[in-house]
């Protein structure tokens, strides 16, 4: 594999981290994880999801914002919103200008969702498929974006994740284009509290269909 690190101006000027692996002949594919808060991309969901598409001969872009960094410290809720948006925004723009990348898969989880809603609606991504993490659907915004999407979408969440609204996920069902999971008893994390062993069956269960999406 070949690793580059590197760093892309984003919302407000901070420089926003990014980590992309190539495999090491060239690759036409591209997936590109958006992370959550604090659930970073070394976090076992994302942290597997790259090694499924690493293994499946894909390219791999990591976009590692860190909200928690001193920057970001006095931000409003508006304007994290919009600094995630256009820190994804900026990275994948670097990667696709000298890229001839054709197939695209987009996973984001929590709030990688804000700028996974975003970043579908470029037609580079029209044919791309969409991997949902905990979406925060109680949003209208990212409801609407996941409703109207043409994208072949996979979607996971718990009905313990405070995230979780009934009427909204199930108003998802009206979109044909995506396959909705819903796990009884799992957390924001997408895990039991307190039950290590059948929190990695549902790892376990959420990786191998995402290896199969």
């Amino acid at each position: 594999m070949i690793i580059k690190k590197g760093t892309v101006p984003g919302f407000k000027k901070i420089e926003v981290p990014y980590l992309h692996i190539k495999q090491e002949e060239a690759s036409n594919k591209l997936a590109i994880i958006l992370p959550g808060l604090g659930y970073t991309s070394q976090a076992p969901l994302l942290h597997y999801s790259c090694s499924i598409f690493l293994h499946k001969g894909f390219d791999v872009l990591q976009v590692n914002y860190q909200y928690f960094r001193e920057e970001y410290k006095e931000f409003s809720k508006e304007e994290l919103d919009e600094a995630v948006r256009k820190d994804a925004n900026a990275v994948i723009n670097e990667i696709l200008k000298e890229s001839s990348y054709e197939v695209f898969y987009l996973i984001g989880k929590s709030i990688g969702t804000i700028s996974l809603s975003s970043e579908i609606k470029r037609e580079r991504f029209k044919h791309a498929k969409v991997i949902w993490l905990t979406p925060l659907i109680k949003r209208v915004d990212i409801k609407q974006s996941m409703l109207t999407s043409t994208q072949k979408g996979l979607c996971f969440i718990g009905d313990q994740d405070p995230i979780y609204n009934e009427d909204a996920f199930n108003q998802l069902h009206k979109n044909t284009n995506l396959t909705l999971r819903l796990i009884h008893g799992a957390d924001h994390s997408l895990e039991y509290p307190e039950k290590p062993v059948e929190s990695i069956d549902v790892l376990k269960n959420v990786i191998v269909e995402m290896a199969k999406f």
